[in-house]
C-alpha cells in the first residue's frame, strides 16, 4: 500500500511540473514594427558570415543577411584584443543601445553582426551613432 501512494505522489508532483512549464512557456512570437531580437547561436552568426555581406566604416564592420522574419536580429561580436572585459561590455552596451534608440528607422527581416574596432573605444557616442546607423540603413 505504501508503494502505490508514494508511486502516486510522484505522478502527481511531474503533472504539476510539466502543468507550470507548459504554462510558463512563451506564447507565439509577435513581432512589432521595428522589434529587434537577438542572434545567439553560433549557426546564426555563421551563416551570416558565410552567405552574407560585408561593410565597414571606420568604427565598425557590419556582416548582414537577409533572414525572411518579421524582425531583425542583431548579434555583437566584441574581440578581446579591444581591452578588458569592462571595456568590451561598455562598448556592448553603448552598440544596444544605439539599436535601441533606432530599431524603427532599421529595416525589418535582416540579420546583423556587429564588430567593433579598436578606436570605437573612444569615439563619442554621437559620432559612433551615426557610424553604426549609417550602415545599418544602407
Amino acid at each position: 500500500m505504501r508503494h502505490a501512494a508514494r508511486r502516486d505522489a510522484i505522478a502527481l508532483r511531474q503533472n504539476k511540473t510539466e502543468q507550470e512549464r507548459t504554462r510558463s512557456a512563451r506564447p507565439a512570437a509577435t513581432s512589432k514594427p521595428g522589434e529587434t531580437g537577438k542572434l545567439v547561436r553560433k549557426a546564426d552568426f555563421d551563416a551570416v558570415y558565410r552567405h552574407g555581406k560585408r561593410r565597414s566604416s571606420s568604427h565598425f564592420t557590419v556582416f548582414l543577411k537577409a533572414n525572411g522574419l518579421p524582425q531583425s536580429r542583431f548579434g555583437f561580436s566584441i574581440k578581446r584584443a579591444l581591452g578588458g572585459a569592462v571595456v568590451r561590455n561598455r562598448i556592448r552596451r553603448r552598440m544596444r543601445e544605439v539599436v535601441r534608440l533606432h530599431c524603427q528607422e532599421i529595416s525589418a527581416g535582416w540579420d546583423f553582426v556587429i564588430h567593433p574596432k579598436k578606436n570605437v573605444e573612444r569615439a563619442a557616442f554621437a559620432a559612433m551613432e551615426n557610424d553604426l546607423l549609417r550602415l545599418l540603413k544602407a
